[in-house]
Parts: C-alpha cells; sequence; structure tokens
C-alpha cells in the first residue's frame, strides 16, 4: 500500500448524539445551554427573574376567582368569609380588587416576557451563527449535492423553530405546569378530593388525546413541509436562471412546474387544516365534560349547604381559567411537536461531519520557495469511477505549469485537491515540502489565489466584491489592484464608480469585467501560489485578449498552475502537461510537444483551425459593415 495512503468516507456522517428524527428532549438538551449560556451572567440573572415574575403572575391569577366568589356572596347573603380587611369586604370593593388583580396579573405576565425575551433572541442569534459557520465548515460534496433553495427553507423554518421552541417552553409550558399545581390545590383544599380527580382525570384524558391527535397530524405536517420545500426549491432554481427560461421560451413549462408543487402543498396543508379542526373538537368535548361533572358535584353542595353559590361560581370561573392553561398546553406539544419537526434537518445539517479536518497536530503553512508537488496522487468522487490515476508532478517555485486535456480529463479537480476541497485517496500533495494533509485549512488557503472560469460575484459593490481578496485593503490598495487587473477605467466610467452594485451573480457585469473583478481581487489577496483554472475560455478572443494581459502580469514571480482551454494562452509556459482519462500523456514545452506531433499537436491544429474560421467570419462580417462577435467552439 502506498505509505502516504490516507482513506476518506465516500460521505459525511452524522454524529451519533444527533439524530434526524429528533426528540423533543434531545432538542431541549441541545438548546438549553443557550437558554442557560455559560459566558451570559446577564442573560441567566433574566431566566430567574423571569421565573419569579411567573410565579407571582400565577399566585395573582389563581386570586382572581377568589374576590369574584367573595364578591358573587355578598351580592347573594351579605356575607362573605373574605380574608381582607373589613374595609375592603364589601361587593364594590371586591370588583375593585378584582379589577387590580387581573391588571398586575397583566403587568407581571408581560413583565416577564419582556425580561425573558433578550434570552430567546440571544439564543436564536447564536445557534443562528452556529449553524452558517457549520455550513462553511462543511466540504464541497456536501454543497454540491444540496439545493440551495431547499437548504435556506430549512434554515429558516429552523431557526423559527428554535424561537418557539424556546419561547413556548420557558414562556408557556412552565407557567402552565404552575397553573395546573395551583388549582389542583385549590379544588382539593378548597372543595374535596372528588372535584381534584375528576380535574386531574380531565387534563389526563385532554392531554392523552392531544398528544394522540397531534402524533397523527405529525405526517400531515411533514408531508406539507416537504412540498412546501419543493416548490420554494424550483422556484429559486428557475429565478436563478431567469435567462435559460427566457431563451428557450419555458415561462409555461416553469410555471406548470411550479403550480405542481403548489398542488401538493395545497392538497397537504388543507389536510393539516382538517386534522386541526379535529383535534380542536375533540379538546372542546373532553373539556366541556370535564366541567359538567364538577359543576354538577358543587350544585349538589349548593343543595347539601356544604357550598355557596360564590362556590358555584367560584368553581366555574377555575374551570373557566384552567382552560386556557390547557388549551395552551395542547397548543404548546402541537407546536413543541412542530417545531421539532423543523428543527430536526437543522439538526441533521449540524450533525454532518467536515469531510475534510485539520489534524489535532496541524500546523500552518510555511511558504519559502512556494514550490508544489503531486505525488503519484489518485483520486475518485466516486469509488467506480477513478478521476486521477497516479498524477505527479513538479511545479518549482516562480515557474508556471499549464495543464491542458479534453473536459473529463480530471484538470479543475487538481485545483479541488490542492484546496484540500477534497482528500485524495492515495498520494500526497506538498507545498515547499510540506504535506498540505498536515497544515491548517485556513493557512493553505491563505497562500493559494484562484481566478476561475465562472466568476459569481456577491450581491454587493465593485469594492466589495474587489476587497473581498484581503478584507483589510485600503480604498488606495483596492483601485492599485484594480488598475493593476485593467478595470479601473471601466469602473470609473460607471454611475456611483467603486460603489456601483453588480447584481445578483454579478449579472450586471459582463464576463469579461466579472474576470477581470475577479483578478483585481486576487492581485489584492496577493498570493505566493496561483491557480488559473480556464479563467479565458468563456470569453471572446479579444477580451480574451485583454485578460491573458492582466493574469500574465499577475503571475509573473508567482508559482502559477494554469488549467487552459484556449492553447494559445499557455504557450510560454515553463511547462505544459497533457491530462488524458485521468493520466498524463504527454509533458514538455510548447515547442516540444508540437515537435512530438501526438495529442497536443492535434489539439493544437484544430484550434487553429477555429480560430482561422472565426477571423474569417469575423472580416466578413466588418465587411458587411456588421458589428458581429461569432464565436465557434474548439
Amino acid at each position: 500500500m502506498n505509505p502516504h495512503h490516507k482513506q476518506i468516507p465516500a460521505q459525511p456522517t452524522a454524529t451519533p448524539d444527533i439524530k434526524a428524527e429528533a426528540s423533543l428532549a434531545t432538542t431541549v438538551r441541545h438548546l438549553w445551554p443557550y437558554i442557560w449560556p455559560a459566558d451570559r451572567a446577564d442573560l441567566k440573572a433574566r431566566v430567574v427573574g423571569a421565573m419569579a415574575l411567573l410565579l407571582i403572575a400565577k399566585l395573582i391569577t389563581i386570586a382572581v376567582p377568589y374576590s369574584f366568589k367573595w364578591a358573587t356572596d355578598l351580592l347573594t347573603d351579605g356575607k362573605a368569609d373574605v380574608p381582607l380587611p373589613t374595609i375592603l369586604a364589601g361587593p364594590v370593593a371586591m370588583v375593585v380588587v378584582y379589577t387590580l388583580l387581573r391588571i398586575f396579573m397583566q403587568f407581571f405576565t408581560q413583565a416577564r416576557d419582556a425580561l425573558f425575551a433578550a434570552v430567546a433572541m440571544n439564543a436564536v442569534r447564536r445557534i443562528a451563527n452556529e449553524v452558517f459557520v457549520h455550513l462553511h465548515q462543511l466540504s464541497l460534496r456536501f454543497h454540491l449535492e444540496r439545493k440551495t433553495g431547499g437548504l435556506t427553507r430549512v434554515l429558516e423554518r429552523g431557526r423559527e423553530a428554535i424561537q418557539q421552541i424556546v419561547r413556548m417552553s420557558m414562556l408557556t409550558g412552565a407557567p402552565t405546569i404552575v397553573e395546573f399545581a395551583l388549582i389542583l390545590g385549590v379544588f382539593f383544599f378548597q372543595f374535596d378530593w372528588r372535584y381534584a380527580l375528576t380535574v386531574i382525570l380531565m387534563i389526563l384524558a385532554y392531554l392523552k388525546f392531544t398528544t394522540v391527535a397531534t402524533d397523527w397530524r405529525i405526517g400531515i405536517r411533514r408531508n406539507m413541509n416537504e412540498s412546501d420545500t419543493d416548490a420554494n426549491t424550483k422556484a429559486i432554481d428557475s429565478l436563478l436562471n431567469y435567462e435559460t427560461v427566457k431563451y428557450f421560451g419555458a415561462e409555461k413549462r416553469e410555471a406548470e412546474r411550479y403550480d405542481r408543487s403548489m398542488e401538493r402543498y395545497e392538497r397537504n396543508s388543507t389536510a393539516s387544516y382538517v386534522s386541526l379542526a379535529v383535534l380542536n373538537s375533540g379538546q372542546g368535548l373532553i373539556f366541556s365534560i370535564g366541567l359538567m361533572v364538577v359543576m354538577i358535584l358543587c350544585i349538589n353542595g349548593i343543595r347539601n349547604g356544604t357550598n355557596t353559590l360564590g362556590d358555584f361560581v367560584l368553581i366555574n370561573a377555575m374551570m373557566i381559567q384552567l382552560y386556557q392553561p390547557l388549551n395552551f398546553m395542547g397548543m404548546v406539544y402541537r407546536e413543541i411537536k412542530q417545531a421539532v419537526i423543523d428543527i430536526e434537518s437543522m439538526f441533521t445539517i449540524l450533525g454532518q461531519n467536515p469531510e475534510i479536518k485539520d489534524k489535532p497536530t496541524a500546523q500552518p503553512l510555511h511558504i519559502d520557495r512556494a514550490a508544489v508537488k503531486f505525488e503519484n496522487v489518485h483520486f475518485a468522487y466516486d469509488p467506480k469511477r477513478a478521476i486521477l490515476k497516479g498524477v505527479s508532478f513538479e511545479v518549482p517555485a516562480g515557474q508556471t505549469l499549464a495543464i491542458v486535456g479534453p473536459s473529463g480529463a480530471g484538470k479543475s479537480t487538481l485545483s479541488r485537491l490542492l484546496f484540500r476541497f477534497y482528500e485524495p485517496q492515495s498520494g500526497r500533495i506538498t507545498i515547499d515540502g510540506q504535506d498540505i494533509a498536515n497544515v491548517t485549512q485556513t493557512s493553505l488557503r491563505d497562500a493559494i489565489g484562484m481566478v476561475p472560469q465562472d466568476t459569481v460575484l456577491f450581491n454587493d459593490t465593485i469594492a466589495y466584491n474587489i476587497r473581498y481578496g484581503r478584507w483589510d485593503a485600503t480604498d488606495d490598495e483596492v483601485h492599485e489592484a484594480a488598475r493593476s487587473a485593467q478595470i479601473d477605467d471601466f469602473i470609473r466610467s460607471v454611475p456611483h464608480g467603486y460603489k456601483a452594485q453588480v447584481g445578483e451573480r454579478g449579472l450586471k457585469l459582463s464576463g469579461g469585467e466579472k474576470q477581470r473583478v475577479a483578478i483585481a481581487r486576487t492581485i489584492l489577496k496577493n498570493p505566493s501560489i496561483l491557480i488559473l483554472d480556464e479563467a479565458t475560455s468563456a470569453l471572446d478572443s479579444f477580451t480574451e485578449r485583454e485578460i491573458q494581459t492582466a493574469l500574465d502580469r499577475v503571475s509573473q514571480g508567482r508559482t502559477t498552475l494554469v488549467i487552459a482551454h484556449r492553447l494559445s494562452t499557455i504557450v510560454n509556459a515553463d511547462e505544459i502537461l497533457v491530462l488524458d482519462k485521468g493520466e498524463i500523456v504527454e509533458r514538455g514545452r510548447h515547442e516540444e510537444l508540437l515537435a512530438q506531433g501526438g495529442v497536443y499537436r492535434a489539439m493544437w491544429d484544430r484550434q487553429r483551425e477555429v480560430d482561422a474560421a472565426q477571423e474569417a467570419l469575423r472580416k466578413a462580417a466588418e465587411a458587411e459593415g456588421k458589428s458581429v462577435r461569432v464565436e465557434i467552439e474548439a
């Protein structure tokens, strides 16, 4: 076996403590450190304060029906067992007390919510940021296999679900449990065990029905979410490819495709609303039966002289008051269960292990000469299809190595391996003799600059996109990088100059302008090693020549790896490798390869024919007075 063999998993795996089917206990366990953050004493104090206000509010809540009972007794027989000063023992006074208690109950409840809001939103922010950071740590394979629209929808629902769980558990779940305990105590001590038993049985039946019915609704909710994600994915995919849709007149087809997804969402949403109606009806039936039983018990007590009319009013008020937290408990269970479904996909993402990790002993890359070497590298994205088969070459410090070959030969894979987006199955890659598998990814990528074939820009200003190469660069340095990339004059000619918006994915700029921006930010980065991945293949001949001049300037004095489509751009390379089916079939300088009369010579002759045809068509168009740009694919 190769001594440098490194086996990597084909797919990232989830950590064992985070399951795709997340349970409520698992969810709460993972959320607790964010609700009770170890590094935030102020937030812990808010949690304690919110719990204290919760208890005060619930004690006042229980006192409210008593003021109603005392007022009723005073109105019916003129006397009531009121544990208050005599001056307050009147019907009007009781109404005032009743009103004040309700005001205080609302005040302490709202104060609790306001105090806890900072805790809840801090938890949402920290978890959302953690997921965002984690997504950037995941492998390129993960992002290539995911659909952006679906992923953003999962994250959006997950963020909302976190907020829902935190608020429901702390602001509704805990208060409801406290209120249950207090009301049961009142029924047991104020009346007798029969009342308490009836209420307990009613609560148990209510909660059991709620859990069974909610679990039934879970599948319906999951299907609705899947159809929502699918519709959102199709919409974003279609809008991102707006120009392609227009090119092929496919608006109707795209609308039908989107409508099919929305039809499924409509069907599942309707089923969700119907199931909710069934759930609410069953809950109402169970509560009404419990209310009827305790009211009958109280009527018998009034007939027997053991209860007063005020007790009848108290029981009714208590039960109606119990219905609120009981209904909340049903809602809490429903919402938390649904939130767990929404958040389980986010937990799955958090459970994904990055395919490429720094070793515990990884050291920063030390650049001396910036010599790059591939040693017998074997690589496959899929074990059934090898991409690179024992590739070995060296790029001496400060020299330029070009790699050419047909599509699918493995050219771009070399740059991905050098960036450590993937690990080779065997062999190794070194920079100045240091195996890149043993250095930190941050230091490795700091040393490498990339000008890709398809430059995708951020939807921000031109200056922002250039400064992305080195964030602490001054405005003068940004402008100097633009001048070196031969785009400064263009930028200053457009409205707002460097503050001009480039549009989503840079669509407001032409291909050549986007490439110049990419070159400018690479110049600003000032890397020791430069990769040009078919940087001019998508451009017309005139723009290519201009861009190539800028690229030649950038590569001076740097170790440069050029992945070329147009052979005319690499005739001055120090060495050219011809890659075919994952193997190097020819290597040498331009003149040497032409003299060999092999694969490279055939490619060169073919491109010269294409260039000659292009030139002829261009001259013909000019002769007719037309400004036509014609491209023939090589």
